[in-house]
């Protein structure tokens, strides 16, 4: 799978960008704010992306930042929500907006994107509100099940993480958050595994 592309900005369209990786280049679609962000045509950029495979297609999406494409994954295993919408949903707020909304179940946010009315804006915070802790993009949001957010890169692959092991977003969430607190901003990633495991199997 490809995860991440570095190279230069060849070309750009509506919902698109070619990424040029040493002469070879990739058709990624977009949200407007990951192409607002790649800057000029050119210039070196970086795109994280996720392969989406269907029985007609196989497209790369691509994102500004780790974060959007975690994002993106859980609008799309919202019923109703597909990659164009996620994507328009994208366009229209950012993670950190995206996920105040959902974790204040403010549908009427997630609603200003473009094709997105309300019943689905309602089905989406419904969905996502216990979830949106477990994706760190805001330092501070409260959430109803109380949960923490951690804001670091090193605490969103410990979340990862856990999450893999088989631990629901809003626990590995927690117990990363409290793991952090003990160990503190500097913590390496083996370490608060380590301890955020602890906590989440205490």
């Amino acid at each position: 799978m490809i995860a991440k592309l570095k190279g230069r900005l060849d070309d750009t369209g509506i919902d698109w960008a070619v990424i040029d990786v040493q002469g070879v280049g990739y058709l990624v679609h977009c949200s407007n704010r990951t192409l607002s962000a790649l800057g000029e045509k050119g210039e070196a950029c970086t795109v994280f992306t996720h392969l989406q495979v269907s029985e007609t297609d196989m497209r790369l999406i691509g994102f500004g930042s780790a974060a959007e494409r975690d994002w993106f994954k859980l609008l799309t295993n919202v019923q109703g929500v597909g990659s164009k919408v996620a994507l328009a949903i994208l366009s229209a707020l950012s993670t950190e907006e995206l996920q105040t909304a959902c974790a204040n179940q403010d549908a009427a946010q997630i609603a200003r994107a473009n094709g997105v009315g309300p019943k689905l804006a309602t089905r989406i915070v419904n969905e996502l509100k216990d979830k949106a802790g477990a994706l760190p993009t805001v330092s501070g949001v409260t959430l109803p099940s109380g949960g923490m957010s951690p804001t670091s890169g090193v605490s969103a692959d410990a979340v990862s993480a856990l999450q893999n092991l088989g631990f629901k977003p809003a626990i590995a969430a927690n117990a990363v958050a409290k793991a952090q607190a003990d160990l503190g901003e500097g913590a390496d990633l083996n370490a608060l595994v380590r301890l955020a495991l602890k906590k989440a199997a205490g």
